[in-house]
């Protein structure tokens, strides 16, 4: 006897979405490079949506650089809007050294906004992606690292030995200062990781709700039961969206916020250490 097996349609999977798949006709195969040894090279949607991202930043920041007026049209607004914003956050956190450190801020904050906004128009999200996350989540902290011991030399282990805690107590608090410290990179990464990633697992699994109930009551019969159903899911997927938009620019921000904050620790490290 002959089984027939049943091929389980990738557009109806809500994980499907988040494969990273080689882009057709760049799919080079396995190559030997230099000092790295054999790999598997190729142009993936990944790199596409991060490109696209970057391209968009870049142009976004020359049209609204490229004919600057005294009084701003509406693209110059929105960007000394956004560029405002985030000068105003890391002075606000930093203190006067966030300066110097606002290019790197507001670098993360553009182009992760640009990936999470660019991932609701295609079919595939940059920052769904933890390795592209943790990169990010990576970098900030590298360059807490190089900051901490580059002003405070040895002295950056004081991040860890908070001021005005009684000795004793200090071989409890240190260790977990330290864990927390560690902990940090993951957290970053897994926050912007998670929030992309649930958020269109559900836009995928309501979506898939419409096409199914609305292909039941295509059928008629009881079928007919079926369109409130699929309104009440198209209606979720209206609103999810919307929502989706808000969640895009709060987990830039966050990012944005949470970097200010690592970053504040080492700059003003002693106040309040």
């Amino acid at each position: 006897s002959t089984k027939t097996k049943k091929t389980k349609d990738p557009m109806a999977d809500p994980i499907h979405q988040f494969q990273i798949q080689p882009l057709p006709g760049l799919d080079f195969g396995e190559v030997t490079l230099p000092l790295v040894g054999t790999v598997h090279l190729a142009v993936t949607n990944s790199h596409l949506a991060m490109t696209v991202a970057f391209g968009l930043v870049i142009l976004f920041l020359s049209l609204v650089t490229a004919k600057a007026q005294v009084v701003p049209g509406r693209m110059q607004a929105a960007g000394e809007a956004l560029f405002g914003m985030i000068d105003d956050l890391a002075e606000s956190i930093i203190g006067p050294e966030g300066k110097s450190l606002f290019p790197f801020i507001f670098t993360i904050f553009t182009f992760i906004l640009a990936m999470n906004v660019l991932g609701l128009f295609l079919s595939f999200t940059a920052t769904s992606q933890l390795a592209v996350t943790a990169t990010f989540a990576l970098l900030t902290i590298g360059l807490v690292l190089i900051i901490g011991f580059a002003k405070h030399g040895l002295g950056f282990f004081k991040l860890f030995v908070p001021s005005g805690v009684p000795w004793p107590v200090l071989f409890l608090v240190v260790p977990i200062e330290f864990v927390s410290f560690l902990l940090r990179p993951i957290t970053l990464a897994l926050r912007l990781f998670g929030n992309m990633l649930g958020g269109h697992v559900a836009l995928k699994v309501f979506a898939g709700f419409i096409i199914a109930l609305g292909g039941l009551a295509a059928s008629g019969g009881l079928g007919y039961l079926g369109i409130p159903g699929a309104a009440l899911s198209l209606g979720m997927v209206v609103g999810l969206t919307a929502l989706e938009f808000l969640v895009a620019f709060l987990q830039a921000f966050v990012f944005a916020v949470l970097t200010c904050v690592y970053l504040n620790d080492v700059v003003n490290l002693g106040h309040g250490h």
